[in-house]
């Protein structure tokens, strides 16, 4: 209920002490029948409730919250502490997977450099995100200097990369093909704190991947030894300059700026770029297309091998995108949990609430998937870099390298929103530190490729490898259910993985028929199924392992009754036939001036 209230026309005064400055109070009352002596007749009974209402009144003024039971009450924030103790699936995960040699060792320092985020790396991050950098034209002279200002929190991230071999780890191969899987785990455990040096350190990853596929001789070299360092003095980050005025991903088609030869062999660079990533780096990749003496334009080819270079890159960056959307969404669990049991609401902590927890549990699912989709890439891109990788290895690294990114992109923002209700209204207040955290995953289902582009990307592989690369998936997964089919508890989770599997296959068959459009429409629906099928393998096998535990059951048994294969349900839904495209623009469209009345 809702009542007027007034401002009450006297003035008290209230003191805590001698000492202490009077100070003149006014306060708000409601308006009530019962207590207004103006025009009202009252009996001695309600004049008694008067005065006594009033002497209580006047004690409070003096004595503010003299009667209330609540008390000073502050509510304690979520604090992390060390993010690898505290995560018993990535320690379970690299038990099963890493030879125990290489856990030892990589176990003990994935625990300091644990404690290292918390004590250190996490503040460092904080004041990243409250002390943006700035771009500074002018000096105080007039003088045009286009400088860019950082804080000196994001100087000590750079120097604290190169310490921790954040990019050299995966470069020096001190543990032959897991490096990948050791490095991408540190920077799992770092990102979320980064204050997005991330950034700098997904494309100074891709510019290290490129040099090294093209060969290190000369100046590659020498940039691929700053860029592998680590030594703080010597350390760069490189950027990328790849997308041209009108932006987009067909970067191919769409690259307008030119290289022009000069008589001592370097180039002079001509045009505009929209957008170029870790602007202050120390180097940078760049894109454009070689124009000869008589102004002719061509396509680079084996100069710098152009877009194939480029490729690779993107296949690093994407990883670096999927490592980020991961990381923020164990962050966030961890935070919620932690919350969850120092927050009480009707009389109990959040954490004793069933509904609290079922919710918190299938965000759980949904990260512990992804994780594994992660580990999986770090995994096969170890094999490809130290030449150990079979042809289905290579495959499965080409197909699940976009279907991963696009996939985890959207769980990251997901999952991250829905943690954000964990803590209610301070999940919404910039000042706790929770919002960035959303606004930082929104980013991820669009650098490096939107979700429509990577879906095309995906259907391109499969068109190119000639259907091979959809086998590699099919064995990948088949070989994985196996595993899982002997243990009892994943009998019907196995079987509903099969079931998918089937119908994806059945589905390939049915489509493909139809032509180019179909396949288009279903792409994306195509991309997520390959993304639940392949990640439901992966938990299956995991909960298979010989460390598994009931909670790695569950979370598979979980993964699997969700629509494993929606491509199939929407296909017979008529998703994809050929009205469809039409019916799309006419609900899209429907009244717009766009169409002109064409509708």
């Amino acid at each position: 209920m809702f009542c007027r209230v007034r401002r009450v026309s006297h003035l008290s005064t209230w003191s805590s002490g001698t000492n202490h400055k009077r100070w003149k109070l006014g306060c708000l009352l409601p308006r009530c029948p019962k207590l207004s002596c103006r025009g009202t007749k009252m009996s001695a009974g309600q004049s008694q409730k008067v005065e006594t209402w009033d002497k209580c009144t006047l004690q409070e003024l003096k004595v503010p919250f003299a009667r209330t039971e609540i008390g000073t009450f502050f509510q304690e924030q979520p604090r992390i502490g060390n993010q690898y103790l505290e995560d018993a699936f990535l320690q379970r995960y690299l038990k099963t997977r890493l030879p125990p040699q290489v856990l030892e060792k990589v176990s003990l320092d994935l625990e300091r450099f644990g404690a290292r985020v918390a004590a250190e790396i996490d503040g460092l991050g904080h004041e990243c995100e409250l002390n943006p950098p700035a771009l500074q034209h002018y000096d105080a002279w007039g003088r045009r200097v286009d400088h860019i200002v950082t804080c000196p929190a994001w100087k000590r991230m750079k120097e604290i990369a190169a310490e921790e071999g954040l990019i050299a780890e995966a470069y020096e191969r001190r543990y032959s093909n897991w490096s990948r899987v050791y490095q991408v785990a540190k920077l799992y455990l770092y990102a979320p704190s980064a204050g997005l040096f991330t950034c700098p350190l997904a494309m100074t990853d891709g510019a290290a991947k490129v040099m090294e596929s093209l060969g290190l001789s000369g100046p590659l070299a020498k940039a691929f030894g700053h860029l592998t360092s680590r030594e703080p003095r010597k350390f760069w980050t490189s950027g990328q300059w790849m997308t041209e005025r009108k932006g987009g991903s067909d970067v191919a088609s769409g690259t307008e700026s030119v290289a022009r030869e000069q008589p001592d062999g370097t180039y002079c660079l001509y045009g505009f770029k929209w957008f170029t990533s870790a602007t202050d780096s120390d180097m940078t990749l760049t894109l454009a297309r070689i124009m000869d003496a008589q102004g002719r334009v061509e396509q680079i080819s084996a100069e710098g091998r152009g877009v194939a270079s480029i490729a690779n890159m993107l296949t690093i960056t994407r990883i670096h995108n999927v490592i980020s959307a991961v990381a923020g969404m164990r962050r966030m669990i961890n935070l919620a949990r932690e919350y969850a049991s120092k927050r009480v609401v009707f009389g109990k902590l959040i954490k004793d609430h069933p509904l609290h927890m079922q919710t918190v549990a299938r965000l759980e699912v949904e990260t512990r998937g992804a994780f594994l989709m992660l580990m999986e890439i770090a995994r096969l891109l170890g094999l490809e870099e130290t030449k150990m990788a079979s042809e289905q290895d290579l495959h499965l690294l080409r197909l699940l390298t976009p279907v991963a990114k696009l996939y985890t992109g959207k769980q990251a923002i997901a999952v991250i929103s829905e943690g954000l209700e964990c803590f209610g209204g301070q999940g919404y207040m910039e000042d706790t530190g929770l919002p960035v955290a959303l606004r930082d995953a929104q980013v991820l289902t669009i650098w490096e490729g939107t979700t429509n582009i990577l879906s095309l990307d995906v259907l391109r592989s499969l068109t190119k490898s000639q259907g091979q690369v959809l086998d590699a998936f099919c064995s990948g997964v088949q070989g994985k259910l196996e595993l899982a089919s002997s243990i009892s508890e994943l009998e019907s989770s196995v079987q509903l993985l099969q079931d998918a599997l089937n119908r994806l296959g059945q589905f390939t068959q049915r489509v493909g028929s139809k032509g180019a459009v179909a396949m288009e429409l279903a792409a994306r629906d195509f991309a997520y199924t390959l993304a639940r099928i392949y990640t439901g393998a992966l938990l299956l096998e995991h909960a298979a392992g010989p460390d598994a535990c009931s909670t790695d059951t569950y979370a598979a048994q979980r993964w699997c009754k969700q629509d494993l294969c929606p491509v199939d349900s929407e296909e017979k839904a008529g998703c994809y036939d050929a009205k469809a495209a039409s019916r799309d623009i006419s609900l899209v469209y429907e009244r717009s001036p766009v169409l002109k009345g064409k509708l």
